[in-house]
């Protein structure tokens, strides 16, 4: 038999998505629960519990608050859940090589000038970065996301977000064997930077593909077998590529 507090929490759920409890409203009182369900507070605050732990309602004060889960929150459980099936480095490339391309196509036709001025100055602190030899990786995710975020396209924003972290394993691997890596990085999206100006899909296609294959030879330069499991790196802002 389903336990009373899954009933509880499915019901919630199923309100919450279906948008009859909008964001930022607050849920009934625990009290208020109990006699709705029929049950004890104990059964109602597992069930919360339960919410509260998929992202869909948050605790403000003495409130639970109705949520929606954030593309940072939803990437990280799903990255994990990645890593615990031993995705390998070939698995994870090859779905960025369809997923980025499109991105850089999207972009091209969708970005608006709020959006090239961010990844402008993104392109200015990865230049300061690789020219006084620290890591440029985190920046590097930042451009790759905000040329995700300038498709306006949500669904493609979740599917390639946990990618987008796995790929960070691959750069850290790459970095001991190339540290020349940074400046061709840098290179490559300044041109993917000039073809979005320009509303040039073709060309920020282009530069996109030719990245991610510097990325699969930087791997195999490093020694790096493909089809062997991504390892966990601790700490991602620290990494070189």
């Amino acid at each position: 038999m389903t336990p009373a507090y899954s009933i509880v929490s499915d019901d919630l759920r199923q309100r919450i998505v279906r948008g009859e409890i909008p964001e930022g409203q607050s849920l009934p009182i625990e009290a208020d629960l109990s006699a709705h369900f029929g049950v004890h507070r104990s059964t109602i605050r597992e069930g919360l519990r339960q919410l509260e732990q998929d992202g869909l309602i948050k605790r403000v004060g003495k409130r639970l608050v109705v949520t929606i889960p954030q593309h940072h929150d939803l990437a990280q459980a799903a990255e994990r859940a990645l890593r615990m099936h031993q995705v390998t480095y070939r698995d994870v490339w090859e779905v960025a090589c369809t997923l980025e391309p499109m991105c850089a196509s999207l972009a091209a036709a969708r970005i608006n000038d709020a959006e090239l001025a961010l990844l402008a100055h993104n392109l200015e602190r990865t230049r300061a970065l690789v020219q006084s030899g620290e890591s440029p990786i985190a920046a590097t995710i930042e451009f790759q996301s905000l040329v995700a975020e300038a498709t306006h396209n949500q669904a493609l924003l979740l599917a390639r977000a946990p990618v987008s972290l796995l790929m960070r394993s691959g750069y850290a691997s790459i970095a001991p064997a190339l540290p020349q890596s940074g400046a061709r990085l840098l290179e490559a999206h300044q041109q993917v930077w000039q073809a979005l100006k320009q509303r040039d899909a073709k060309a920020a296609v282009e530069w996109t593909r030719k990245h991610l294959m510097d990325h699969q030879r930087g791997l195999e330069y490093a020694g790096v077998d493909m089809d062997s499991a991504i390892p966990e790196v601790l700490d991602h802002s620290r990494q070189s590529k």
